[in-house]
């Protein structure tokens, strides 16, 4: 479902982050156009962090450091990455009020990015929305093979270190499948949601300005039970 709100209507960080607490997010038709449509998927695409899977190959990957993942270190970069053309995606639905946008959430601290490092060069990378014990992803991207899902991997590690509930993927493809993506529908989602906006989570649990090694992003990722307790 999605209606479409008019362009000239100002929404704000905290508009923004009402509308995600009430299951909704943003969306443009085109970088071009400057309206934004609010979605609420009938299915809603969600990892059951206790059921993270990590196929085999890219265990040995991730367990390699093949590449660096980094913290909120170059946010503007990710959101250009995310929104480059892409094998199936001839347009990017990311337009200059959602840069605006998001920006502004995470210059408040709701917003995060993680990024993939070969060396010096940003080879891939994820960002999204943070509020209550919730992590809405928004998007990803990779120009080197796997590295937005060592991204993803390093995600899934900080949000069971930092006491997370739910990961919203919004809608699921058949790469987040791989990973133990699941469907729920809207009215169950909608209960996952309430739940999980109650309380706060940490997502600085593991260190924001040192990367964490591939074995320990493992370790927390695939563990049977969330391990709050371990900070680093």
């Amino acid at each position: 479902m999605a209606s479409r709100e008019n362009a000239f209507v100002e929404i704000t960080p905290q508009v923004l982050l009402k509308a995600y607490a009430c299951g909704i997010f943003p969306m443009a038709e085109s970088a071009e156009d400057p309206a934004l449509y609010w979605i609420e998927p009938e299915q809603r695409g969600i990892f059951p962090l206790d059921g993270f899977h990590v196929p085999g190959r890219l265990t040995r990957t991730v367990r390699s450091d093949r590449y660096t993942i980094w913290v909120n270190r170059d946010f503007n970069a990710v959101i250009d990455g995310c929104a480059e053309p892409a094998q199936g995606r001839a347009r990017t639905w990311i337009n200059e009020r959602i840069r605006a946008l998001y920006t502004k959430l995470h210059e408040a601290g709701h917003c995060h990015s993680l990024e993939a490092y070969d060396g010096d060069t940003l080879v891939g990378g994820l960002y999204g929305v943070s509020l209550g014990r919730v992590f809405f992803g928004e998007s990803m991207f990779h120009r080197a093979r796997d590295a937005s899902k060592v991204a993803l991997v390093h995600l899934v590690a900080r949000l069971r270190a930092g006491g997370y509930a739910l990961l919203d993927t919004q809608f699921v493809t058949d790469h987040l499948r791989s990973f133990g993506a699941a469907e729920v529908s809207r009215r169950q989602y909608h209960k996952l949601l309430e739940a999980a906006l109650v309380g706060e989570a940490d997502f600085a649990a593991l260190p924001l300005d040192v990367p964490v090694s591939g074995a320990r992003a493992l370790e927390l990722a695939l563990a049977p039970a969330h391990p709050r307790q371990n900070k680093n």
